[in-house]
């Protein structure tokens, strides 16, 4: 105890005949290393000014100056300089050609003057073709310029003498994404987020990488977490949207949709993306009500967005006929109830049994005894929900089903229109045709108590 309390002290006393010589040797009146520093700066500036005032050529005088704008980054200042040593160093052996070169390459790009920085940097990739700094620099302008396929050589040649750039890395996967090289992208993506986890407009990039290249969940809980961020929000919202609803998750997507609507200063793109979406998934929850106010503020936005003003009259129409909604929207069971209705009020005033139902993909039959003071027979009731035309196949198939079972009559009703073909077909045999406005005429009334309006 007493050996190591005493090694403890030897150090100590050692150590402060250290610092106390250290302070004794020093000059009165030395300077700070910084001091000497801003000395030697203003000392090479006058002999820079010297020299250059004598010859605005002077070789050394331009390399000096120009070295102390590159070194402090005043790149409006560097660039002129290096602009002159470019073309001078080839001439003068005291010159750096290369440090020339690529000094005007980047001065060049910190001063947004592309097409320079490229002749700058392709001379210095001449000299040194294997360079970090010369072929990250070209690769990043050739991004910039949207020329991704050029950009990819030169950012993979970067990354071979440093992987760990983040930049590099970075733009490589930004490249490759731009390029739809999705799973090609992903590797360098994760890279720059391990380098840099901030970096939030990587993670978006690898979130939309992960979605193309089918990875559907892991691009969700990306796009769900960027959700509230300003800047990617809204798209991430977009996206999320999408996916919930491609899952069919509508009540999820509509939650996304609103999240993205809510932020500010949103592209107008996106912006009229997020509505429409917005709005189709509404639609399918049959909310039609908000559905259409949406689609009323797209066209304000945005007047003629896909089919949006058809969709609006569209559903006004379902709107305002409730019976008309449950036709076209209700799930299977409530649509053929519906179906049950008129087919128990067709006829007022008539005993009314149904003896059949057949739901097929197409169509719904509904097969009826009808019994009135004045006749009595089988009718059969078909019903399309479809909006489009219905053709003479199915009023011929329909025909032949009305004389397997010996039927006097087939009612058959759409939510669409006829073709020309089929009301030919229809001439002389007993099928009656009831379109769009006629099945609108008869949902108003099935409610109502009173006879359908046919």
């Amino acid at each position: 105890m007493n050996s190591a309390f005493t090694i403890l002290t030897v150090v100590l006393i050692i150590a402060f005949a250290l610092i106390l010589l250290s302070l004794l040797s020093r000059k009165p009146g030395a300077k700070s290393p910084k001091r000497e520093k801003r000395k030697d700066r203003g000392a090479i500036i006058r002999e820079a000014t010297r020299r250059l005032s004598a010859n605005p050529r002077d070789p050394d005088g331009l390399s000096a100056m120009g070295n102390i704008h590159y070194q402090e980054q005043d790149w409006e200042k560097a660039y002129p300089v290096y602009e002159i040593l470019i073309d001078m160093a080839p001439g003068h052996p005291r010159l750096d050609e290369f440090e020339c070169s690529l000094r005007f390459g980047v001065s060049a790009i910190k001063t947004n003057r592309l097409q320079e920085a490229i002749k700058g940097l392709l001379l210095a990739r001449k000299i040194k073709p294997n360079h970090f700094e010369v072929n990250y620099n070209l690769g990043y302008i050739c991004y910039l310029q949207k020329d991704y396929e050029k950009a990819i050589p030169f950012l993979r040649q970067a990354l071979i003498t440093d992987q760990e750039n983040v930049l590099a890395q970075r733009y490589m996967g930004f490249s490759l994404h731009r390029t739809h090289r999705y799973r090609d992208a992903l590797p360098y993506l994760k890279k720059a987020i391990d380098l840099q986890p901030d970096d939030k407009e990587s993670l978006f990039a690898m979130a939309e990488c992960l979605f193309e290249s089918g990875a559907i969940d892991r691009s969700l809980k990306i796009f769900s977490h960027l959700r509230p961020d300003p800047t990617l929000g809204p798209q991430s919202a977009l996206y999320a949207g999408i996916i919930h609803a491609q899952m069919n998750q509508p009540d999820k997507a509509v939650i996304d949709f609103d999240i993205g609507l809510k932020h500010e200063n949103i592209p107008k793109e996106i912006a009229n993306e997020l509505m429409y979406k917005m709005a189709v998934t509404l639609i399918k929850t049959q909310d039609i009500t908000r559905a259409l106010l949406t689609l009323k503020d797209l066209q304000k936005l945005t007047p003629g967005y896909k089919d949006a003003p058809a969709l609006i009259v569209r559903y006004q129409e379902l709107n305002q006929n409730k019976n008309l909604q449950l036709y076209l929207m209700a799930m299977q069971s409530d649509f053929v109830a519906l179906c049950r209705k008129i087919v128990v009020q067709f006829y007022p005033g008539a005993k009314v049994k149904i003896t059949d139902i057949s739901v097929f993909a197409d169509y719904t039959d509904i097969v009826s005894e009808i019994d009135t003071p004045k006749w009595s027979d089988i009718v059969i009731f078909r019903f399309f929900r479809s909006q489009g035309s219905v053709g003479e196949l199915l009023l011929r198939d329909f025909h032949a089903r009305i004389k397997d079972l010996k039927a006097g009559k087939g009612i058959c009703m759409t939510a669409g229109v006829f073709s020309d073909e089929s009301r030919r077909f229809t001439e002389g045999r007993p099928i009656d045709m009831f379109d769009k406005d006629q099945l609108n005429r008869i949902l108003n009334s099935v409610d109502s108590g009173s006879a359908l309006k046919i």
